[in-house]
């Protein structure tokens, strides 16, 4: 794929500090490697990753410099899309989350999911009884790839330029996104404004102070291209209170995938991983899911005004 790089400075996107003592990384980067799925969804890693800093005064990790907005935005229209059974084992995983927060709110009307790819976490909201339910997806692939009763559901568009519209929903979901985002604060705060009173913010992203991450290194997957910040338990409380939000809840994540997409994300030379996982599919054992405590956390903030 074609990716006009052009780098430009910034502060931390969580809480403007421009304290850069912590670098944990440097760039580790090569253009020509990236290909169509560089910016899709649960891809096989290729550990690159921009510079790193992690933030002394709200522990988020975050990149600077990073790519300039215009051609991040057309990498992420362009990504190619291969991952439709992987994104409905994540739905059902978030689906049986979102049933415990459903206990906290008043009513169900009105759901908009932010980076929903081929809208399966759609049909977990519909399926749970939600009305006036939206998506957001910033990828032409996986639009194509939804199933024809959810496509007319999700918007296309770049997800910091949308619209955002006062108290409609009753909770916003946002899963696997937050790392993307240019402005994971602004967004956070469009959430605030777009929901009604007693809604929830319902988001899952990486923990990089998680036990896989430790172990891994620089070697986990959660060190990408594609991840322009990277939070931690704390960090992500400070960014849902900073944006509004009362309540604030963090819990580990227990994802359950296929054994095929576990052995993708190893870090293994590409030839063996491919052939682990030819092996594995060729067998069916590829198929047999297994749940696992990946490194991800879910995060709950409610709007409260009165």
């Amino acid at each position: 794929m074609t990716y006009a790089i052009l780098m430009v400075e910034r502060p931390c996107p969580v809480c403007g500090s421009t304290d850069e003592s912590r670098v944990i990384a440097e760039a580790k980067f090569d253009a020509g490697r990236l290909d169509e799925f560089a910016f899709s969804s649960r891809k096989t890693p290729e550990y690159m990753h921009h510079r790193l800093i992690a933030c002394p005064t709200c522990d988020v990790v975050y990149a600077n410099p990073l790519p300039a907005r215009d051609p991040l935005v057309k990498a992420y229209e362009d990504a190619a899309f291969d991952s439709s059974t992987e994104s409905h084992y994540a739905s059902r995983t978030y689906g049986a989350l979102l049933s415990r927060i459903m206990n906290k709110l008043p009513d169900r009307a009105g759901a908009l999911d932010i980076g929903t790819g081929d809208g399966a976490f759609l049909e977990q909201l519909l399926a749970r009884g939600f009305t006036d339910v939206v998506g957001v997806e910033p990828s032409k692939a996986p639009i194509a790839a939804a199933a024809p009763s959810i496509r007319p559901l999700i918007r296309h568009g770049a997800l910091e330029a949308q619209p955002v519209e006062p108290a409609r929903y009753r909770v916003v979901t946002c899963f696997q996104t937050l790392e993307h985002l240019y402005d994971p604060l602004g967004m956070c705060r469009n959430a605030y404004t777009m929901l009604k009173e007693d809604g929830a913010l319902f988001v899952i992203s990486h923990n990089r102070r998680s036990v896989s991450a430790k172990l891994l290194g620089m070697k986990s997957p959660i060190y990408d291209i594609e991840h322009l910040q990277l939070f931690s338990p704390r960090s992500a409380q400070y960014l849902l209170a900073q944006a509004g939000f009362s309540e604030v809840d963090v819990r580990i994540v227990r994802n359950t995938y296929p054994l095929s997409y576990w052995l993708k994300l190893l870090p293994l030379p590409i030839a063996v991983k491919r052939g682990c996982i030819s092996a594995a599919t060729r067998s069916a054992i590829g198929n047999l899911p297994l749940s696992v405590p990946a490194g991800n956390m879910a995060v709950v903030g409610y709007k409260r005004t009165r």
